[in-house]
């Protein structure tokens, strides 16, 4: 498990929610709590999609604060600040399932940092590079969403973590076409800057099972 982090930045509205709600969360799935687990499955059911085409999710998190944000007074600022939020916890829900150490790390990677600690040392493992180039290149966030959702799932087998509520601003900004270049540039540079602190001569990292806890069968 890689845990190199960086420098903390400062959230927006979105990000402090997920911020907020993850860590509440994961301390609740972490110590089995049946109502955390029963939340994160859920969560689960909207990863990839459009928040507001999944039922179940309407409701589930208090979104009460994004209206109270900067910035956020307009309807469809709010509204895009409400598919970030649920984007990036139905990701980190999917990333979190049966895994008993934290997915979500507040000051952790970013996404392109964690997608290059999936390669090996020294190396680029250019499928996986196609996948981050195609999350980089969606042209909606339901696109974007799918494409993410198959990276976490990569991030979930070798238990690497990232840092949700710095993703759901980024996703938030990412739906304002100004701000799109940035979030992709930020993106790119975290994955050029990372560098993992596995060595040649280090053992292999566990391998994660795709198997299911009981609790993720809800």
């Amino acid at each position: 498990m890689t845990t190199t982090s960086r420098t903390p930045t400062q959230l927006g509205a979105a990000g402090m929610l997920v911020g907020n709600q993850i860590r509440r969360l994961q301390h609740g799935y972490l110590a089995d709590c049946s109502e955390a687990v029963a939340t994160l499955a859920r969560l689960r059911s909207g990863a990839g999609k459009d928040p507001l085409a999944v039922p179940d999710l309407w409701g589930l998190i208090d979104l009460g604060k994004l209206h109270d944000g900067p910035g956020l007074a307009r309807e469809e600022d709010q509204v895009r600040a409400q598919n970030a939020v649920y984007a990036a916890l139905a990701l980190w829900a999917l990333h979190q399932q049966s895994r008993q150490v934290a997915m979500h790390i507040g000051g952790g990677l970013e996404l392109g940092a964690a997608v290059r600690a999936l390669m090996p040392v020294g190396e680029i493992d250019e499928p996986v590079r196609q996948r981050f180039v195609r999350a980089g290149s969606a042209p909606t966030l339901t696109v974007l969403a799918v494409r993410l959702r198959e990276l976490v799932t990569l991030l979930r087998r070798d238990e690497i973590s990232l840092d949700y509520a710095l993703l759901a601003d980024q996703l938030h900004r990412w739906q304002y076409i100004a701000a799109r270049n940035d979030v992709r540039r930020s993106w790119g540079r975290s994955f050029n800057a990372h560098r993992s602190h596995k060595s040649d001569t280090s053992t292999e990292p566990p391998t994660a099972t795709d198997g299911t806890d009981s609790k993720d069968t809800q």
